[in-house]
């Protein structure tokens, strides 16, 4: 059947009368040829089987076309073809080889539960509205795009037998529930990836592409559908995925919900892929200035801190519930382990403070383990803020020096004393020390250039373990006591600190 260059205005498939029909009635094709043909209504091949090779080549389609249930026993080539309504595939089949290159569907595109069987491209083809291939079977299919979708490119449902590359920028991916029966390789730009419940048993990467795609022919694959758009990938969910064979290569995961995951742990991340960040500068909470130090977090704590009435969080998407921080402390657990094995060491450390915050916040853990965590988050940001660390060992440092002064210190420093006896022509001397005495007047003056030397030089002693040899009195002893107790520990707390972000 050639129809090359032909304009039909309406078609049916009852209108094409060299057609045969099977035995059920439904229109029977050899060979078709419909190159550069101009269909200028509606065109249905609704249910058509085409045993031979159908050519639509250039073809133009104003309005809906219709293909759906269609068989194609032989070669199918769509190149160049322009969709200018609805284009409809759904539940078609494609038993050989069959090319969409450089095809233009100016509204949706319906290919729900079609089957490819052969060797399928859509290099350079456009969708400026929504391609659905839900359900869709590609079983050997080595490439799939490099194509462009002006909204969204839905895999839901789809099962790729076959190790296959998917190349695509679109506004969205959504992959919940597809099934890659073999390795696969996700190279996108702009999109926004659903990939809940999502099925692999081979390694799947998803990564970014800074350059845009030339067709095979060699020219550029256009993107003006997508306007000004950044042309970076976001994950949005990865809720019910094995993680144990996924790769993730510089990705936003600034809104991916990471709960539910399943060997997170493994989770491998390469080059740039950043998290939400925590609100930035000083937060007043209960009448107190909380100054909050940026970090990684989940998406899932911003929905979380938000519902509990902090300001600057991201709250969550309508519909969506908030986890409680006994089901996201797990989370950052296993992605502390992830960036761990991957020898992310200052990275990591974000992921246990998360850990530690969703602890310390869990109400049904004791009373008197949440108030060591906040002890330990109060002293030193659980041993990762340094600054804090710090400033609380000044501020012990000058407090017991101030205490020494006005009482640590004794009023003078004892001289030793010498006694002895003379019997005949023997001496017998004994030499003693007086106990030092504590100081008396005022406050005032107890304050001296040279006591506050003294103390000072008993505390710096103190934090590295060292006796000054200083005389104290009764008190002062102690204060030596719990000086050496406490001060060594907030300096390892600072150094503890430092070591955690320059780790390698």
């Amino acid at each position: 059947m050639d129809h090359r260059g032909t304009t039909f205005t309406t078609v049916l498939l009852r209108e094409l009368t060299s057609a045969l029909h099977d035995e059920d009635g439904r229109p029977l094709f050899g060979d078709a040829q419909f190159t550069m043909a101009r269909f200028g209504g509606d065109a249905s091949f609704y249910e058509a089987r085409f045993n031979g090779t159908t050519v639509f080549d250039g073809a133009t389609f104003s309005s809906t076309a219709w293909f759906e249930g269609a068989t194609f026993s032989g070669y199918a080539t769509f190149a160049g073809v322009s969709f200018g309504g609805y284009a409809r595939f759904a539940g078609a089949t494609f038993s050989s080889t069959t090319w969409f290159d450089r095809a233009m569907f100016s509204d949706d595109a319906q290919l729900y539960g079609a089957t490819f069987s052969g060797y399928t491209t859509f290099s350079g083809a456009t969708f400026s509205g929504t391609a659905r291939f839900k359900r869709a079977t590609f079983e050997r299919a080595a490439r799939l795009g490099p194509l462009v979708c002006g909204e969204r490119l839905v895999l839901s449902g789809a099962v790729f037998h076959r190790p296959v590359t998917i190349e695509a920028a679109a506004q969205r991916l959504e992959c919940v529930r597809t099934q890659w029966m073999s390795t696969a390789g996700l190279r996108l730009r702009y999109a926004t990836v659903d990939l809940t419940d999502a099925v692999f048993e081979y390694p799947l990467t998803v990564a970014s592409r800074g350059a845009p795609w030339t067709t095979i022919e060699g020219g550029p694959v256009m993107e003006q559908v997508l306007g000004d758009l950044p042309w970076t990938v976001r994950i949005a969910s990865l809720s019910g995925v094995d993680a144990a064979h996924l790769v993730l290569s510089d990705i936003d995961l600034s809104d991916c919900r990471f709960a539910g995951t399943v060997h997170l742990d493994q989770l491998r991340l390469e080059g740039e892929c950043p998290l939400a960040q925590t609100p930035r500068g000083v937060r007043w909470r209960r009448g107190l200035p909380l100054r909050w130090t940026v970090r990684g977090s989940l998406v899932e704590e911003h929905h979380w801190r938000h519902r509990s009435g902090a300001s600057g969080w991201a709250a969550a998407p309508e519909g969506m519930d908030a986890l409680e921080p006994a089901a996201l402390a797990p989370v950052y657990r296993q992605l502390r382990k992830a960036f761990e094995d991957a020898k992310n060491e200052p990275e990591a450390t974000d992921f246990y403070y998360g850990e530690m915050e969703m602890r310390r916040k869990n109400n049904k853990r004791s009373f008197p383990e949440r108030g060591l965590l906040t002890l330990y988050w109060a002293v030193s940001g659980y041993g990762l803020r340094a600054s804090r660390a710090l400033a609380w060992l000044f501020i012990a440092m000058l407090t017991t020096t101030m205490l020494m002064t006005l009482w640590g210190v004794a009023k003078d420093d004892p001289k030793p004393e010498s006694k002895g006896t003379v019997k005949g022509q023997q001496i017998a001397l004994t030499t003693d020390k007086p106990d030092p005495v504590n100081p008396d007047g005022s406050l005032a003056g107890r304050v001296s250039t040279d006591r506050f030397e003294k103390s000072l030089r008993v505390v710096i002693n103190s934090v590295v373990f060292r006796s000054s040899g200083q005389d104290l009195t009764t008190a002062g002893t102690y204060m030596e006591m719990a000086s050496r107790l406490v001060e060594p520990v907030l300096l390892g707390l600072a150094v503890l600190a430092v070591r955690g972000r320059v780790k390698r």
